[in-house]
């Protein structure tokens, strides 16, 4: 298959950082491909994989899944990482929940996640079109499991409770990096309260997850000193990617961290307690995220690889 360079938008000359060769990515094409490229423009839906330019894009849709971005495509907040469009989102769209549980319906999995942008001009925050989208997707698809993948929602805990109400099986909020660069990364967004959403959700009986993105300058220390904050905050899942810069007006990556260290950060967060860490250049929220509903799964794989031995 025709390879492509993971972020083709990047002039290497500018930023003098060159792309390792563990950072490619298969050309998006197949049947289950344009299978799924065909739901999302019939059912005007936006999904996260193509306004966060994901690097995964082809492999998740190839395989028929793909992660809905519900609330629009335009966020209230301008975070220096993020690929997805800034400014004043449309009005809500009171269908989009019905819309999206059709979708998963046809496409047929067993697993799906949904995000969204921050909707902070809302007295809701959006929270009420998440219960409803949830609800809606549970109601049509009896055998289907679902991560959400939500934002903080200014920490107003009533807001996440219509979340948990909901009752999605994986509750996710990525606190994206450390807490030195949280304020140039995440602008508009802080370190501890995104850790006291993680507290909340686990406190109202949710799987929780979470997401760190590594390149951006943070130190070994730091990284682990997140893991650990993670895991103290009720934290069962995290993920651990290479942040790649979408365009040049964002913040560039100052290194692309190697696979060992990101083997060295999987091993810390089991060490630490973590139920279940995925860790690796090409890493996303979603990445795999059918497999992280089950408690235990990714504990028991990685004892057993550290004893030699593979699960049947």
């Amino acid at each position: 298959m025709t390879e492509l360079p993971v972020v083709s938008n990047i002039d290497n000359t500018k930023t003098k950082i060159k792309k390792p060769d563990w950072l490619r990515v298969k050309l998006p094409i197949g049947e289950n491909y344009k299978h799924v490229r065909g739901l999302v423009d019939n059912h005007k839906l936006h999904t996260i994989c193509e306004s966060g330019n994901c690097p995964n894009m082809g492999e998740c849709w190839g395989a028929g899944t793909a992660t809905f971005m519900i609330l629009g495509n335009v966020c209230t907040r301008s975070c220096g990482f993020c690929a997805v469009a800034t400014g004043r989102p449309d009005a809500v769209d009171w269908d989009e929940p019905q819309r999206v549980a059709e979708a998963i319906f046809l496409m047929k999995v067993k697993h799906a996640v949904i995000t969204s942008v921050d909707r902070d001009e809302l007295k809701d925050g959006g929270s009420t079109i998440w219960h409803n989208t949830i609800k809606a997707v549970k109601a049509l698809n009896n055998d289907t499991t679902l991560e959400t993948l939500i934002p903080d929602f200014k920490g107003k805990q009533e807001d996440i409770q219509r979340v948990i109400d909901a009752a999605p099986e994986v509750v996710s909020h990525n606190i994206e990096t450390v807490e030195r660069l949280t304020k140039k990364v995440r602008i508009q967004a802080k370190y501890w309260r995104s850790m006291e959403v993680i507290r909340i959700l686990k406190e109202g009986g949710m799987r929780t997850k979470s997401g760190i993105m590594l390149g951006l300058g943070e130190e070994k220390e730091e990284v682990l000193q997140t893991l650990q904050d993670l895991k103290d905050n009720g934290c069962d899942v995290v993920t651990i990617g290479q942040y790649l810069q979408p365009t040049q007006k964002h913040l560039p990556v100052q290194r692309f961290v190697h696979p060992d260290e990101f083997a060295f950060y999987k091993d810390a967060g089991y060490e630490m307690g973590l139920d279940y860490v995925e860790s690796g250049p090409l890493v996303r929220s979603s990445y795999h995220s059918e497999r992280h509903v089950f408690a235990g799964l990714g504990r028991k794989e990685w004892e057993m690889s550290k004893s030699g031995l593979v699960m049947p």
